[in-house]
């Protein structure tokens, strides 16, 4: 079971907020997840993200892969990869 942390689109048309979940890279993009451990909602001025960073920091320990979108996220947020 290959691991990921990627985003999970949500909302309407023009108003997408995002979050970002831990996976397997197997299930579907909007399908199931294994853990919800952050949003990322770039309508807003500034964007929001708000990160479980411990959570995250879990994840990549025990060999999760984050997706190129949500390894800059996770720096922007201060999360240590």
């Amino acid at each position: 079971m290959a691991v990921v942390i990627r985003l999970k689109t949500m909302g309407t048309k023009k108003k997408i907020k995002h979050r970002i979940v831990v996976t397997d890279s197997k299930y579907p993009r909007n399908g199931r997840f294994l853990e919800e451990v952050g949003i990322w909602d770039p309508s807003r001025q500034p964007a929001v993200i708000k990160v479980e960073s411990a959570r995250v920091e879990h994840w990549i320990k025990n060999g999760a892969k984050p997706s190129e979108t949500v390894r800059s996220i996770l720096k922007k947020a201060g999360v240590k990869l």
